[in-house]
């Protein structure tokens, strides 16, 4: 049986979700798993939980917790000395407790998809150990980039012998084709849940709610790229030619917060902030409550699936839209609800102008109006392109992503791995992995010899 092993800060806990990342891990592990695959993720866990545990099929690893459990802020809270420790602790781990033993047993091919830039020397320091193993023939490793955090950090060269560098979109591959790197492009999916229309009873409670408001949904972490600055700025253009516009908001905790709310109220509209709790449709609703008078409505506190996908419907329209966006999954979960997207024109392969997407090419309000004005005034064509959108979706569905793109993907890579053996020689093997020469300025944060400590205990 074909075994995966998924490197990732990110993960399914609460402590470990900070954006889309969490959510394409949890996807595409149990899409894996789905298909009877031996599927095992290895993420910055909850410091209170099991250090492993079987979750739908999914054998979960919480790694760095003796390091969590000092750092309660969350998965990047003590971000360095996360990373860190996953570099020298968790390579050995696995080629001493899973690689190494499968190999010798002759069990089947196994592949390595470690995510973003705080995996690299996790990436470089596994592929020496498997080299000095002399059984790297045996193991494909993917490295796979979701954005362009830690770009400058990272040695493209090596990282390429090391493993099949992929990414989640073209607008990606362009961006990294100037760094020299030509990646395999692997579109990101939704899982199955995201698919599932969101109960009629709780989207009409939403919209009796709210009847008589113009509402917009945005939901993005607090980032000058999300374009938030032009949201606020589309709520009052709205207001100005006479409309009764409500933007719900779920943020971040990132400090552009501040500016983006200030900015709303600076600009004449009145702020609501919600800061309790929203574990279902009917805490969306109680949310809502006393916000008659409100512009924009700030929800603080997380929105699961089943939340979203009600916001997401029952919304005149959800502004997706950024001015870097390497995918654009909240568009496509968006869509997949039966709501219209508005995206940017970035990474969102998928969206079609006017067909089943509004897309937005500039940082002016007025765009938005003028095409979201046209399609009110359709209200069969708004039909039309919602519907459009639904089956875009469903063409994104992990199973489909998996069977379509991953897999010929990876077929090619394996090659492609393989071949490299052969090009690298003695001389790539004889390297040992070392820190330094990957983050010159981080001199001395890991031993320079192979011997590095293994993982420090976990918390129960």
């Amino acid at each position: 049986m074909l075994q995966f092993h998924v490197l990732s800060f990110e993960g399914p806990d609460a402590y470990s979700r900070a954006g889309g990342l969490a959510s394409r891990i949890a996807g595409l592990t149990e899409a894996l798993a789905a298909a009877e695959l031996d599927v095992h993720l290895w993420f910055i866990g909850d410091p209170s939980l099991p250090g492993s545990e079987a979750r739908e099929r999914v054998h979960l690893h919480r790694w760095c917790q003796w390091i969590s459990q000092y750092h309660p802020g969350g998965v990047y809270d003590g971000e360095e000395g996360k990373r860190t420790d996953l570099a020298s602790s968790l390579p050995p781990h696995l080629i001493r407790e899973f690689l190494l033993p499968r190999a010798r047993a002759a069990a089947g091919p196994t592949v390595i998809l470690a995510e973003e830039w705080q995996t690299v020397d996790a990436v470089l320091h596994l592929d020496w150990l498997l080299r000095s193993a002399k059984i790297r023939d045996q193991v494909t490793i993917l490295w796979n980039a979701n954005n362009l955090y830690g770009f400058d950090c990272i040695n493209w060269a090596r990282l390429a012998r090391a493993a099949v560098i992929t990414t989640v979109s073209r607008y990606m591959q362009h961006r990294m084709w100037s760094l020299g790197v030509d990646p395999l492009v692997i579109p990101n999916g939704l899982p199955a849940e995201a698919l599932q229309p969101p109960e009629r009873g709780a989207t009409a409670a939403f919209r009796q709610r709210t009847h008589g408001r113009l509402v917009l949904s945005k939901v993005a972490r607090w980032d000058p790229d999300k374009r938030w600055l032009l949201a606020i700025d589309t709520v009052r253009e709205l207001k100005r030619s006479g409309g009764h516009p409500l933007l719900i908001a779920r943020g971040g905790v990132e400090a552009h917060g501040g500016e983006v709310l200030a900015r709303a109220a600076a600009g004449g509209l009145r702020v609501a902030e919600r800061c309790g709790a929203v574990h279902d449709v009917r805490g969306l609703l109680e949310s809502l409550t006393g916000c008659d008078e409100a512009d924009v409505v700030s929800l603080r506190s997380y929105l699961a699936p089943e939340t979203r996908r009600v916001l997401f419907r029952g919304a005149a329209a959800v502004l997706a839209n950024s001015g870097h966006e390497p995918f654009g999954l909240v568009g496509l979960e968006a869509m997949a609800a039966g709501g219209l997207a508005c995206t940017g024109c970035t990474g969102e392969d998928y969206a079609v102008p006017g067909w089943n997407a509004l897309v937005l090419q500039r940082n002016d309000p007025r765009e938005f109006v003028n095409l979201f004005g046209r399609l009110q005034a359709d209200p069969a064509e708004d039909r039309a392109v919602r519907q459009r959108g639904k089956l875009t979706a469903q063409q994104y569905a992990w199973a489909n992503i998996i069977r379509r793109n991953f897999f010929p993907s990876l077929e090619f890579a394996g090659g492609e791995v393989r071949m490299d053996h052969g090009s690298v020689g003695s001389a790539a093997a004889a390297q040992p992995f070392q820190l330094p020469s990957l983050f010159p300025s981080r001199a001395g944060a890991l031993p320079r010899s192979g011997a590095l400590p293994a993982q420090r205990p976990r918390a129960a």
